[in-house]
């Protein structure tokens, strides 16, 4: 449906323009061309009636399949497969690798407490990525403490747990002679709950929950365990923070961030499987070895599964040859590979996938765009979500960023992405995909046809792009992408991302009419060659985003007005490439961010109702207040003209959404008495004001900021007693730097 609708406005759209002349000949063919295209409106709206039709039929079928598959495997009593986590219960504790230190580091923080405090109930909660060993820690600090209780238990709930089966679970593992039969009992809930809190009440007790998805699962499990003032002790494990901390609500309970292995200790797991006892690595395989850790990133469970392909099967326990083991390297985030171990792995991840809900499950499907190690802008990633429609609001008032943002907490809270860059306010400003997941999420991708990734690898060649809705051009590719790329095969292509600098197939973008994205970000295509012609992008009628950032393209065409649907424009780092941003860009309506780094913004900037993030060098100040929806300012600002400063002062007042503000003195922009009118926002959050004020502004006071967290403010006087008495009755404050002339730099 959706590429029939893209299809008809695309077709609709008017080629030529009007040269205003009034002669007799013109009106003719004015007349004929609107009869002409009154016919073709015509005809097209009848294919695209079709093609709807079609698709609402394909649907439905689908839907009838779906639903008759689902009851045949239900007749046929289809079972779950083998959990491969039993593994990590049943191991032998001299098969672990750095896990004898943690394990009593951790014990000893579990069991060993203040009088007052000794015989409370109290919880451990173990939190983590999925494969990095927390149900085998558990197990061994199980194994090693459950002497001193008088009633144990190891439970696994998962996913989607049946919550009976899991109280039944623990009462056959607290005794498993007087419940031996608790399996067949027909009991709710409520009964198993009360048997569970009878049968513990005068016991001491170590229990382990382990793998917890679900939090109301949680809520219903801790009723069963009541505080006998024994010292009992509950462990539970989780991938997600915020079941950790529900399960940890007492100040004396401890939440456990699970870390990889070190250096040393992966070196040795992976010798140890590879390697017969007292033999070392070959001095011809230590460095792809590295290689191969290095990607594993200290996740146990990787580092098993990669060793265990590599170990030899045969008799002779010969070392496989170093081609074999060049393979594996080259394989690992090109899909998972084939065997029981690779398999045991991919389940094991894919429980973090599938338990997400269907929003979440597209956007992180969508950072297999991104390349290894690949660091990600918070802000660049949510705006892409936007653009390919991932993201969407509901019935809430909660704008499509900030509805990004907790897209982003709550893939950081599943520790599904990993925060790099922390800011002052607690926010992630980049992330980065652990290697193993990042190949998970590449097979997904290309099993689901949700991306394609090229980086010239055989497998990328061999790909079929004629369904590609989504490319990925990346850094390792060794020869033109225009080899791989057919461009009239793909019409229906809705975003390409560019990883490295491709002038031919650049040039060949304009045949993607229906496209959403274009991000070349990172691509030299105005450095140390020639300029690359960018006024194809008038024929990008649907484009969203439109990603510029550090290409030192030198010219932003004055086509790039016929975009009626852009939300994003991207010009940031260019150094000076771009002086200024043309005039048609104000004819953007849908504009939502626009950052033009220094380059000097267009009179006219306030008729982009719908922008929220902004940045640039401002000229026209009198229509500036117009931008009520702004929550992101940073402005490059000449504040000379005093009429000119008290101008933009009353119009930055009328931004009452804006959270972040940065404003730049450029040349003499000092003013006291003009800034000293300003009333701020209390939704501000962020504020850089540099060479605009002599002193300290009177609106710095507690009232004026509530929810301030960073602040760097550079004035030519500070006072030190009042100056820094007034900086600290700011209750939310985290950052400050403070800048005078007599006095250097202080930061808090």
């Amino acid at each position: 449906m959706e590429d029939a609708v893209d299809a008809f406005i695309v077709r609709m759209v008017e080629d030529g323009h009007d040269d205003g002349s009034t002669n007799m000949k013109n009106k003719v063919k004015k007349f004929l061309k609107r009869a002409t295209k009154l016919l073709t409106k015509g005809k097209a709206l009848h294919q695209i009636s079709g093609e709807i039709e079609e698709a609402q039929r394909l649907a439905k079928e689908l839907g009838d399949l779906r639903q008759r598959y689902m009851i045949d495997a239900q007749d046929k009593g289809t079972g779950d497969a083998i959990d491969p986590r039993l593994k990590a219960v049943y191991k032998d504790v001299t098969e672990l690798v750095g896990i004898d230190h943690l394990r009593d580091e951790l014990i000893k923080k579990l069991c060993d407490c203040n009088e007052r405090s000794k015989d409370r109930l109290r919880t451990m909660s173990i939190v983590g990525f999925g494969g990095l060993g927390k149900t085998t820690l558990a197990k061994a600090m199980y194994d090693k403490i459950k002497a001193q209780f008088d009633s144990v238990a190891f439970v696994s709930v998962s996913r989607n747990p049946d919550m009976a089966k899991v109280f039944k679970k623990v009462l056959y593992e607290l005794d498993k002679s007087k419940y031996a039969t608790i399996n067949e009992a027909a009991r709710d809930n409520e009964q198993l709950i009360d048997e569970l809190k009878l049968f513990l009440q005068d016991k001491r007790y170590l229990i382990v929950i382990d793998d917890i998805w679900d939090e109301k699962a949680w809520e219903l499990i801790k009723c069963a365990f009541s505080d006998n003032c024994l010292g009992s002790r509950v462990m539970t494990t989780t991938r997600i923070g915020s079941i950790s901390k529900a399960c940890c609500s007492s100040g004396d309970d401890i939440i456990y961030q699970m870390k990889p292995l070190t250096d040393d200790n992966s070196k040795r797991l992976f010798y140890k499987r590879i390697f017969p006892e007292g033999s070392v690595c070959p001095a011809e395989l230590e460095r792809v070895s590295k290689e191969i850790l290095k990607k594993c990133g200290g996740v146990p469970l990787a580092i098993i599964t990669i060793a265990s392909i590599l170990a030899s099967n045969g008799q002779d326990q010969q070392v496989k040859p170093k081609y074999q083991w060049d393979t594996i390297l080259g394989s690992i985030g090109r899909g998972f590979g084939e065997g029981g171990s690779a398999k045991d792995m991919q389940r094991i991840l894919s429980f973090s996938y599938y338990d997400l809900p269907s929003h979440l499950k597209a956007c992180l499907l969508y950072l297999s765009i991104f390349p290894e190690d690949f660091v990600i802008r918070r802000d660049r990633l949510i705006r892409l979500w936007i653009a390919e429609g991932l993201v969407q609001c509901g019935e809430q008032e909660t704008g499509l960023f900030e509805l990004g943002e907790s897209y982003i907490n709550e893939l950081s809270n599943r520790n599904l992405i990993q925060p790099v860059n922390v800011d002052h306010a607690g926010k992630a400003e980049t992330c980065r995909v652990h290697d193993m997941l990042l190949d998970l999420l590449c097979y997904l991708s290309s099993e689901q046809n949700f991306a394609t990734i090229l980086d010239g690898t055989q497998q990328s060649k061999s790909i079929s792009h004629s369904q590609s809705r989504r490319l990925s051009f990346q850094n390792s590719m060794s020869e033109p992408s225009t080899n791989l790329v057919d461009a009239t095969s793909m019409p229906q292509l809705r975003s390409v991302v560019l990883f490295k600098a491709d002038i031919d197939l650049i040039q060949t973008i304009s045949c993607f009419q229906v496209l959403r994205v274009l991000d070349l970000e990172g691509c030299d295509l105005g450095r140390n060659r020639h300029d690359v012609d960018l006024r194809y992008i008038k024929n990008l009628l649907h484009l969203r985003y439109l990603g510029l950032r550090r290409t030192h393209v030198r010219e932003i065409p004055v086509e790039i007005g016929k975009l009626k649907f852009l939300e994003t424009l991207d010009l940031a780092d260019n150094g000076s490439s771009v002086p200024v941003i043309p005039s048609s860009v104000v004819c953007l309506k849908r504009l939502m961010f626009l950052d033009a780094d220094d380059a000097v913004l267009p009179i006219g900037i306030g008729n982009l109702k719908s922008l929220e993030a902004l940045t640039g060098t401002l000229v026209d100040v009198k229509e500036f207040g117009q931008l009520v929806e702004l929550r992101v300012l940073y402005l490059y600002w000449n504040g000379d003209d005093k009429s000119m400063c008290n101008s933009f002062v009353v119009s930055l007042g009328k931004l009452q959404k804006m959270q972040r503000l940065t404003i730049r003195g450029v040349g003499d922009a000092r003013s006291d008495v003009s800034w000293d009118g300003w009333v701020p926002t209390p939704l501000l959050r962020y504020l850089w004001f540099t060479d605009c004020a002599i002193a300290l502004p009177r609106w710095v006071n507690s009232s004026s900021f509530p929810l301030l967290s960073s602040m760097s403010i550079s004035v030519d006087r500070v006072r030190p007693e009042v100056d820094i008495q007034i900086l600290g009755t700011l209750p939310a404050l985290r950052y400050l730097l403070s800048m005078g002339q007599q006095r250097s730099a202080h930061s808090c």
